[in-house]
């Protein structure tokens, strides 16, 4: 993109925010504290404004227009806004609503999220854009009083997460985050016999993240200029992160049948730490019942770490303060997660779930034991507690929580050393330079 048009755009954008009251801020009864039961906008015995949930769809690429065509499937709700930036990937999401709901649909697409929150007709919103998103238009949706699903990982920055959960509070608002793995049955077995000490006391979980061709650790962008598409606001796509030429790698075309590569670069997400991290580290979690916590010490393990994050770290291991370590492992044969305790292990994966002795493949969870939250299907958790007004299974908290294992991670392999972490304060401890990697300045006109 030239210097002329991209100025141009970056003028459409901040005329925007200054002609347009986007948000009518609604009433909302704040919570006395993060962790508790909370207080939403309706009691259960409430009904919604309509027989369905009305949903709008920001960002229907790769993912999201996978999520579309779920979500079309559930009769409790009706999607009635699709928003892209990429005119392709909207038409083609028009389409797909077209083809399940028929000719008059009455479904209208956008290309800038905040015309789609300012529709008062709109239910809940869900979120499927690149991490560097996520938090804006999270706060902006809870702001216009939409219940949120944002996919996962939740945040590009612990900071920005941590908002993202006070404005969810603030405004009573039911968000999930999209880390799926919470409802399928083998995790959540796995973590019952866990949780109830059926394998004794945990010593250690070993997990392992590695996918051939994505970097562990996110990069910095060098990626050559191109010449931008006609059909794609490249000004909207960057957003809040500091501008960049255009990369077909950042934003590949619809026909494109390989995943797009922002993912792999650090101004706009964190690498397969928080890709595949946020699934990983968040049943680690949930099976040492850390959801509210974290660990106190991290440290990048590699002999040829000579700091500043030159040779990323093979291992990662993390202390808890009731003496559990974790240890992200990629020399893993499986892409799994591994419970030892002192009488056996428990090993959970997409594809299996084992157990040492084998006895505990017959083991019934008692039922005096700790029942977790039961879901069989990510999408109707969040529409039943949309509708009843409840805490879904995966809430914008624990997103956070699971996320900031991830984040810890990737702030200790930058710096190239261990580091003391406080999950209650979520500060680091006596440690300002790794402090500052808690947040990021965001590039103007955009705010948090």
């Amino acid at each position: 993109m030239d210097e002329r048009r991209r100025m141009k755009n970056l003028e459409k954008t901040r005329s925007l925010i200054n002609r347009r009251e986007f948000f009518k801020r609604t009433g909302a009864v704040a919570l006395a504290g993060v962790g508790l039961p909370y207080v939403l906008g309706l009691s259960a015995s409430e009904t919604m404004p309509s027989d369905k949930i009305t949903l709008g769809f920001i960002g229907v690429g790769k993912q999201g227009v996978g999520l579309l065509w779920s979500f079309l499937q559930q009769p409790v709700c009706r999607v009635v806004a699709v928003c892209d930036v990429d005119k392709q990937k909207l038409d083609r999401a028009m389409g797909l609503v077209k083809e399940n709901y028929g000719e008059n649909n009455g479904c209208a697409g956008y290309g800038d999220f905040r015309e789609l929150l300012a529709r008062g007709d709109i239910d809940a919103v869900v979120i499927v854009v690149p991490e560097h998103w996520h938090a804006i238009i999270s706060i902006e949706a809870c702001r216009a009083g939409k219940d949120v699903y944002c996919e996962k990982p939740l945040c590009l920055t612990i900071a920005e997460g941590r908002q993202m959960v006070e404005a969810a509070r603030k405004y009573g608002r039911v968000f999930q985050t999209g880390s799926m793995q919470r409802s399928d049955r083998k995790f959540r077995r796995a973590c019952e016999l866990v949780r109830n000490g059926y394998i004794g006391q945990i010593k250690n979980v070993s997990l392992c993240l590695n996918t051939a061709g994505f970097p562990m650790f996110p990069v910095a962008c060098d990626l050559p200029e191109e010449k931008t598409p006609e059909y794609l606001d490249w000004e909207m796509w960057l957003g809040p992160v500091q501008w960049r030429p255009f990369n077909s790698r950042l934003a590949p075309p619809m026909d494109d049948k390989a995943w797009p590569h922002w993912r792999d670069y650090d101004e706009f997400a964190g690498g397969l730490m928080t890709d595949w991290g946020a699934h990983h580290f968040d049943i680690a979690q949930w099976g040492l019942g850390m959801d509210s916590s974290g660990p106190v010490e991290i440290y990048p393990e590699n002999e040829a770490n000579e700091g500043a994050g030159k040779m990323p770290a093979t291992q990662l291991t993390y202390k808890y303060a009731n003496g559990v370590t974790v240890v992200k492992d990629d020399t893993m044969k499986t892409k799994s997660i591994l419970f030892t305790g002192t009488d056996g292990q428990v090993e959970v994966s997409r594809e299996f779930l084992k157990v040492k002795p084998v006895s505990l493949e017959r083991q019934r969870i008692g039922v005096n034991d700790i029942r977790l939250v039961k879901s069989e299907n990510h999408y109707t958790n969040w529409l039943d507690c949309v509708r009843e007004r409840k805490t879904p299974i995966c809430d914008v908290e624990t997103g956070l929580r699971s996320l900031t294992v991830c984040h810890l991670g990737i702030i200790a392999n930058k710096l190239g050393r261990g580091l003391k972490w406080d999950p209650a304060a979520e500060r680091f401890v006596g440690d300002g330079e790794a402090d500052r990697m808690l947040s990021r300045e965001t590039r103007s006109p955009w705010k948090l």
